[in-house]
C-alpha cells in the first residue's frame, strides 16, 4: 500500500517525536472520522510518552461512547486550551471550522499540523501538513503515521480507526472504499475489533421517535431536473432536525434516477445547514463552495444564512446551474 499512497512526510514524523504537549482538535459537530482518528492518534502519541489533550468545539455524539468512555474528549470553552507546543487539526484544514476554538488556537504560539483528506481552498496557512485527498478517511492517515512511527495499535486505537473507516465509507458501500481501506480494516479486525458491536453502537441505538421524524422530513421531498436532483427542506415551524441526516440521504440515493441529494435544515441560530451528496459524477463540492462550504467531491456541506425560504431558492438555483455547468445544456431541465 505504501508504494502507491502518499507517504508520511519526514518533517511530520519529526514534529510528532519532538513535541511534548500536543492538542488534537477537529471541526464542529465532530463525526466518526474526526472522533475515531483522534482516538487512534491520541493512543499512538501517548505510547511515545507525549501528553495529549483532545479538545473540540462540540462533544462527541452518544453513538461513540465506546470511545469517549475510555478517552477524554474535551469541549471548549468548558475545558481550557493547555499550554502546548504542537496543535494537530484532524479531518479539517481550516481553523475557521473549529468554531470558538479558532481564534485562541490561531493566537497560540504552537506549531500547527494538518492531517486531512479533504479538498483545501485558499492559502496553506499551516506549518506542517499530511494531506491525501485519495484517502477514504482521515483514520487511514493516522494508520500510516502509526506504521511510520513503529507503534503497535492497542485495542482503543484500533476501535477508533475502524470507526473512522466505516463512518466515512458508509460501512464500505461508498465509492471511496478501496483496497487500502479494506486491508486496514482487516488488520484492525485481526487486532480485536468486533464490527457487529461497533455497528450496533453507531447505527442501532436511535430513539423511538426517529422513524416519525424521518417520515416528517420526507414529506418535503421534491424532485427536479428530470428526477436527477432530490431536495429535502425542513419546515421552519417545526423543531430543528437533530437526527442522523445520512439516514435520509441514503434513502434518497437509493432512487435509481437520483444523482444529487440536497438536505437543507434550519438551525436554532436562524441559519440553514446544507448536506449535499452525489451518487455518481456530480461534484457537490463545487456546489457547497458557492456558499462558503466544502468537503469531498461526493459529500460536502455548507451553512446558508437567512430564512429557509430564501436559502432554498438560492440553493435550488445554484444546483440547477451546476447541473448545467457539469453535465451540459439541458441537464437541469425535464
Amino acid at each position: 500500500m505504501s508504494e502507491t499512497r502518499e507517504p508520511v512526510p519526514e518533517a511530520v514524523i519529526a514534529a510528532l517525536r519532538d513535541a511534548s504537549v500536543i492538542v488534537l482538535t477537529g471541526h464542529e459537530r465532530p463525526d466518526g472520522d474526526c472522533i475515531g482518528a483522534q482516538a487512534g492518534l491520541a493512543r499512538v502519541l501517548e505510547s511515545l510518552g507525549k501528553r495529549v489533550v483532545i479538545l473540540n468545539p462540540d462533544p462527541p455524539e452518544a453513538a461513540f461512547d465506546y470511545l469517549s468512555s475510555e478517552l477524554e474528549y474535551g469541549c471548549f470553552p468548558a475545558d481550557p486550551i493547555p499550554d502546548h507546543d504542537l496543535c494537530i487539526l484532524l479531518d479539517i484544514s481550516e481553523l475557521g471550522r473549529c468554531g470558538a476554538l479558532a481564534e485562541p488556537l490561531a493566537k497560540a504560539p504552537s506549531k500547527k499540523l494538518v492531517i486531512d483528506h479533504h479538498v483545501h481552498h485558499g492559502d496553506e496557512w499551516w506549518d506542517l501538513a499530511f494531506v491525501d485527498r485519495t484517502a477514504s478517511a482521515t483514520g487511514l492517515l493516522v494508520f500510516r503515521i502509526a506504521k511510520a512511527l513503529g507503534v503497535e495499535l492497542d485495542a482503543l486505537a484500533s476501535k477508533g480507526l475502524f470507526t473512522s473507516l466505516v463512518t466515512d465509507t458508509g460501512w464500505f458501500k461508498y465509492s471511496n472504499t478501496d483496497a487500502e481501506t479494506l486491508a486496514v480494516a482487516s488488520e484492525l479486525i485481526a487486532r480485536g475489533v468486533q464490527p457487529d458491536e461497533l455497528y450496533s453502537s453507531i447505527y442501532q441505538r436511535n430513539p423511538p421517535a426517529l422513524p416519525h421524524e424521518l417520515g416528517s422530513q420526507l414529506r418535503s421531498l421534491e424532485y427536479f431536473a428530470g428526477g436527477r436532483l432530490a431536495m429535502l427542506v425542513t419546515d421552519p415551524d417545526e423543531d430543528a432536525f437533530e437526527g442522523n441526516s445520512d439516514v435520509l440521504l441514503d434513502i434518497l440515493r437509493s432512487v435509481e434516477e437520483v444523482e444529487v441529494v440536497l438536505f437543507l435544515r434550519h438551525t436554532r441560530d436562524g441559519n440553514c445547514k446544507l448536506s449535499a451528496r452525489s451518487k455518481r459524477d456530480f461534484n457537490v463540492n463545487a456546489l457547497a463552495r458557492r456558499f462558503g462550504g466544502g468537503g469531498h467531491v461526493k459529500a460536502s456541506g455548507a451553512t446558508l444564512e437567512g430564512p429557509v425560504s430564501a436559502a432554498r431558492a438560492a440553493l435550488l438555483q445554484a444546483a440547477l446551474e451546476e447541473l448545467e455547468l457539469q453535465f451540459g445544456a439541458g441537464a437541469s431541465g425535464g
